[in-house]
């Protein structure tokens, strides 16, 4: 028995439905047991190519003959229900047999209604509030050998309650029988969709690599890696007895078991024993994120085996990266680790409290580094289609999808239309065209993309872009949200909402003009070219003084605006010189948050300061990416400071110890550093361009990618002031070598090379060597940290 994956398209994949929605009556609503749905049937024979296509409303598994069908998690997946439902379809020829079959199908919450959203205003059945499922079993092209319908019966489960917050309750004493029939739901089928990306899984279980008890005798686990799945365990004892499981991220400052950040999230799980020798249990309907686990018995019970499971859309590394600085390379593997627990079916912002929702800024920032790292391009389409429905018909892009405020709105007015956040709409399909030759997802979304475009400039009717600075107005934007202040004594600048818009309604603007160009509508290409030399020309005007200094004289605002390319050609220089003061200030640390930082180590390289570049992401203090990895962190946090250099916890109100975001740094490690990326001019790997960028502390560098077109290596190692650059073009593809003009006496397979030409690979293996003068890196002594000019 084995899952297939449906080619049909969409609009097509309904067309021979004829199976009813079916609703359990044994069912009595959000938070209360789970149900079945059962059915017995017969069959005269078994053909060998009998399929099951199912999904339902909330959650389901379905067991045909006692046996599972399938091993997906969390089916039929996320999406935003009320215009897409997935469903699967699993050959299942090897669990029926001629005669009398029994088919059963669990249904729970998930995320249709259990809560969904935060703090006082939590949101329950938020895409309805009946759970019911819909299957057909077919053999070829024939009849329905079996339909959901009003025959099937119903009942509860053992699982007594179960939220993708919450957690699931589950009492093994009790038997799951038949108590009450089913009704069909009024459903259309048309929403119904084959499951579009690789589906949820389980990783190789982690196993506990240090336990002990605590100060009231709970056994505290840690199994040693930041994740999001779940706990499974072994357990004997009595009937009556149980045992309830708590998950943490980090211990306090004590070292002891500390949640807080998670907030209302109870993220809990309790069994209790039916007391029939040795009891397996792992969760059926929910998630955690979790690094430690602690377990509560209560009355006569044993755990003999427990270990960790980690979850994930993403099942196979497409990337590796590996360095002479360890704690570089365990940044790439907590960003990889990171993208696990986050790509569970929607590309969320954490895994842990009680909120887990896919953030369109997040993601945006973050598309580049995931197709890199794992194969995103079903993840990512799939996502995309939905910020497409929950788009609002301004044009205005939710925060986060699917979006649950869309329908249910009074507690999270105006929950919509951010920029840095809605430009995902663009952002992300441009990434899957990059990495898979994807155009198809470019012309899908361009109509949801200028709709975006031409709201943004709507928000002030012009060039220069003027968020609201109040929640729900519209057009707020987060700016470049979790941006580092420096002390509190003396603050340093930060970015203005006005010119974190303007620059991304130019980025954008721009971006979906190419788009056009690529999808052949000449009309609207020039439209947007348009739209965007304004926004540069007012970007000019009013944010860059006579002097050439940006006037929120910030690291954002100087990185946005070089990489994109913003600045007039007579204030590049004097810029330059303030960019390098805005670090200076910082006393060499990181200055940004979401938007900026992606964009912080591209721009430095790109105005000629790879060495000013390889400082401010080497250095170890916070804010700083290795900061939190000499902390002990497994995963990336939300906060540069989550943990405190004292070892205190931040506020636990906003602390996420596993949030993607700022591992977009990886890009650049492979991208800068490592030195291969793809041409957007021949996408899909295609054409390879090759350009590193030496940092004498990281050799000896390699990394690899399994691209769609093959797999792609490149890696140097200095000795002295000697690269030798050693890299591998995939067959069937071409490379290109654009080393940097600095880069000379450059040697490409025993034959000279002229520095800062261009110079045409062919697929295989090819040596490189050239001389390499480092730069000095550059030293803030704390007497320069008020230095106000160049």
């Amino acid at each position: 028995m084995h899952d297939i994956r449906d080619k049909h398209a969409p609009s097509q994949a309904h067309a021979h439905w004829v199976a009813q929605m079916v609703h359990p009556l044994a069912d009595q609503g959000v938070e209360t047991p789970a149900s079945f749905i059962s059915k017995d049937f017969e069959l005269s024979a078994v053909t060998g190519d009998e399929v099951l296509r199912i999904s339902a409303l909330g959650l389901y598994r379905c067991f045909i003959n006692g046996k599972r069908v399938g091993n997906d998690l969390l089916t039929p997946g996320w999406t935003s229900y009320d215009a897409r439902l997935s469903y699967q379809s699993y050959a299942v020829a090897d669990l029926l047999v001629p005669g009398r079959n029994h088919i059963e199908i669990w249904l729970a919450d998930g995320w249709l209604r259990s809560q969904m959203m935060w703090g006082e205003h939590p949101i329950f059945n938020t895409w309805g509030d009946k759970i019911a499922a819909i299957a057909e079993l077919r053999s070829g092209g024939a009849a329905p050998l079996l339909l959901t319908d009003t025959s099937w019966q119903s009942g509860e489960l053992p699982i007594r309650k179960s939220g993708i917050y919450f957690g699931e309750v589950f009492d093994a004493r009790i038997a799951a029988k038949v108590s009450a029939g089913t009704e069909a739901l009024s459903f259309d089928p048309a929403i119904l969709i084959p499951h579009e990306t690789t589906p949820v899984r389980e990783l190789a279980p982690l196993p506990v690599v240090k336990s002990w008890p605590d100060a009231e005798g709970r056994n505290v686990y840690d199994f040693g890696q930041n994740m999001g799945g779940y706990v499974a365990f072994t357990v004997t004892g009595e009937a009556g007895a149980t045992v309830s499981v708590e998950h943490a991220e980090v211990l306090d400052q004590d070292g002891a078991f500390y949640n807080g950040n998670y907030r209302t999230a109870a993220a809990r799980i309790d069994y209790t024993l039916s007391g029939t020798g040795e009891e397996h249990y792992r969760p059926h309907f929910t998630f955690q994120g979790f690094r430690y686990a602690r377990v509560t018995i209560t009355g006569n019970a044993r755990i003999t085996a427990i270990e960790a499971v980690p979850i994930s859309s993403v099942t196979e590394a497409k990337a590796s990266f590996t360095s002479g600085n360890p704690l570089v390379d365990r940044l790439v593997l907590n960003t990889l680790w990171s993208q696990r627990a986050n790509f569970i079916e929607v590309p969320t912002d954490c895994p842990q409290r009680d909120e887990r929702l896919g953030w369109t800024g997040d993601a945006q920032v973050f598309a580049g580094t995931a197709c890199y790292l794992g194969d995103s391009h079903g993840f990512l389409t799939k996502w995309i289609r939905d910020v497409i429905v929950d788009q609002r018909p301004d044009g205005a892009v939710p925060h986060v999808v699917p979006d649950p405020t869309r329908q249910q709105p009074e507690h999270y007015p105006g929950f919509f239309g951010s920029t840095g956040w809605g430009d995902a709409i663009a952002i992300v399909p441009w990434q899957l065209y990059l990495h898979y030759g994807d155009a198809n997802i470019l012309r899908e979304a361009l109509p949801a993309m200028t709709k975006w475009v031409d709201f943004v400039w709507s928000i002030s009717d012009g060039p220069i872009v003027n968020p609201p600075r109040f929640w729900g107005g519209r057009g707020f934007s987060f700016g470049d949200w979790l941006q580092p202040k420096g002390p509190s004594a003396k603050p340093l600048p930060t970015i203005g909402d006005d010119a974190a818009a303007t620059i991304y309604l130019f980025i954008t603007s721009t971006l979906v003009g190419r788009i056009a160009t690529i999808a052949g509508d000449a009309a609207l290409a020039a439209r947007m070219a348009k739209m965007a030399a304004e926004v540069k020309a007012a970007f000019a005007r009013e944010f860059i003084t006579a002097s050439g200094r940006l006037c929120y004289d910030d690291q954002t605002s100087y990185a946005l605006a070089f990489l994109h390319d913003l600045i007039p050609d007579e204030h590049v220089e004097a810029a330059k010189r303030y960019f390098k003061a805005t670090i200076a200030r910082a006393e060499g640390r990181i200055g940004t948050g979401f938007i900026g930082t992606p964009a912080l180590l591209p721009a430095l390289v790109k105005i000629g300061e790879p060495g000013l570049a390889a400082s401010v992401f080497l250095q170890e203090e916070v804010p700083g990416w290795l900061y939190q990895v000499k902390k002990g962190a497994t995963t990336i946090w939300e906060r540069w400071d989550a943990i405190q250099a004292d070892g205190s916890i931040y506020n636990p109100q906003m602390n996420s110890y596993n949030h993607y975001a700022y591992g977009a740094v990886c890009q650049w490690l492979f991208e800068g550093v490592a030195g291969f990326q793809p041409d957007a001019s021949d996408p899909g790997f295609a054409t390879v361009i090759f350009a590193p960028t030496i940092i004498a502390e990281l050799s000896p560098v390699a990394a690899s990618h399994d691209s769609t077109n093959g797999t792609i290596r490149a890696g140097w190692t200095l000795d002295g002031n000697q690269v030798r650059y050693d890299i591998e073009v995939p067959q069937g593809a071409r490379g290109v070598l654009r080393l940097s003009a600095e880069y000379r006496d450059v040697i490409v397979d025993g034959q000279p090379h002229q520095s800062g030409a261009d110079r045409e690979l062919a697929a295989g293996p090819h040596h490189i060597t050239f001389t390499y003068e480092a730069p000095e890196h550059a030293a803030f002594a704390k007497s320069r940290v008020n230095a106000r000019t160049p």
